[in-house]
């Protein structure tokens, strides 16, 4: 019955996605809307049973793989080194540069207020990562291409990258200060190249593989086998290996499809995407409701001064530094104004961030509070935001149906 009612869950924030498009909207604002109001906090067809299962979480893992694949496609060598240093630079400038404002501006508040300023490089490191799923959902979706496009799918998983070490530098430096449990300094660089490696023995068969196949069935079957495979072959190095931390199954993902995009051609890796296109979809559906259904909509009235402080000074910090890394980058003019405004979607990683720096504070209650409540509010209210926002990045640029 669990599983039905997740079906349905599906098939509702489907349906609800479409509404949403016959008033020029996009389909993620639905999805989420679906998650929120059919999660465990309002009519519960969801409720927190299924998200706690261990057959949700392995089927979640399993589609974060396959949404990474997408990712991983457009990770490839001869594309990247059009851009070089300047892609590197400007996701090192607009995300080190939203950690230092958020960072800044929490610490200057606190500091009034007799609460502890570190506590303002939490919310700076919670802060400078950006969820991938929504820009990809709404890339798919509108069909985007262009400058903008080419530089922000990329973008997004270096961003990750920075985004776990920084977060994790962070975590490890606010553990000291309240004399919690941490995690030790060697484990963050294993957090990021683990998944790195996991993803890149299946990738290289698979590569072999699609290189002598041609039928399109063939082709999808292979990707759908390997997609599980690999997440099995996570499954086991998480089990056997680094038990105590959770894998980013999207970053194994994205190693997989990195390497086998680059071992066939640009005919065939197209190929390879029309295909995987629908599955993609599916993918992205259920990515994105679970992001939705975890989320408190009460939050949201209860939203206060921390909430709004947060998602403005985050903004600022992802416009103004991918402005200024692609201006001093020469990157393409459309990039250097409405890059930054694809980059503000950021729930599915500020709740992970969140739950990981509110166990570090687990001594410290009042700061627990703070935390929870400001991220919860503005996971929902920057979510809907930053979709439209995004969306009206791409029209300004120019990508859109291109």
């Amino acid at each position: 019955m669990l599983i039905i009612r997740w079906l349905l869950t599906l098939i509702c924030a489907f349906l609800i996605g479409r509404l949403m498009t016959k008033i020029h909207m996009p389909s993620i604002l639905g999805w989420l809307i679906a998650g929120m109001a059919l999660g465990p906090h309002a009519l519960a067809w969801m409720p927190q049973t299924i998200l706690d299962s261990n057959w949700y979480n392995w089927i979640q893992d399993i589609l974060s793989v396959g949404v990474g694949l997408m990712l991983g496609t457009e990770l490839i060598w001869k594309k990247l080194k059009r851009y070089g240093s300047a892609l590197l630079i400007t996701t090192l400038t607009q995300s080190l540069g939203t950690f230092l404002i958020v960072s800044f501006v929490f610490s200057v508040v606190f500091s009034f207020q007799g609460i502890p300023i570190w506590l303002g490089f939490a919310f700076g490191g919670i802060a400078l990562a950006t969820a991938p799923a929504p820009a990809l959902s709404i890339t798919q979706e509108y069909h985007t291409k262009g400058p903008v496009t080419d530089t922000l799918l990329p973008m997004a998983v270096l961003d990750d990258i920075v985004g776990i070490i920084v977060f994790f530098s962070v975590n490890a430096a606010i553990a000291k200060q309240v004399s919690a449990g941490s995690m030790p300094w060697y484990m963050v660089p294993v957090m990021i190249f683990l998944p790195i490696l996991i993803g890149i023995l299946p990738g290289y068969i698979t590569g072999k593989w699609l290189q002598r196949r041609e039928q399109p069935r063939s082709i999808l079957a292979i990707i759908l086998a390997m997609i599980v495979v690999t997440t099995l072959f996570g499954w086991v190095c998480q089990r056997y290996i680094t038990p105590s931390i959770n894998l980013n199954y999207v970053l194994i993902g994205v190693s997989f499809s990195t390497v086998f995009s680059n071992m066939v051609s640009d005919e065939k890796l197209q190929t390879i995407i029309k295909i995987y296109n629908p599955c993609l979809l599916v993918a992205l559906l259920t990515t994105i409701v679970n992001l939705g259904a975890p989320l408190n909509y009460h939050l949201v009235l209860g939203a206060g001064g921390y909430t709004v402080i947060y998602i403005v000074s985050r903004a600022f910090g992802k416009y103004c530094g991918a402005r200024f890394g692609a201006h001093r980058t020469e990157l393409p003019e459309t990039v250097q104004k409405y890059l930054g405004l694809t980059l503000l979607p950021h729930s599915g990683v500020s709740l992970i961030f969140t739950g990981i720096i509110c166990a570090t504070l687990s001594q410290e209650p009042n700061l627990v509070h703070i935390v929870q409540g400001t991220i919860a509010a503005a996971a929902i209210i920057n979510e809907f935001i930053a979709v439209l926002v995004a969306k009206k990045g791409f029209e300004l640029a120019g990508e859109m149906n291109a």
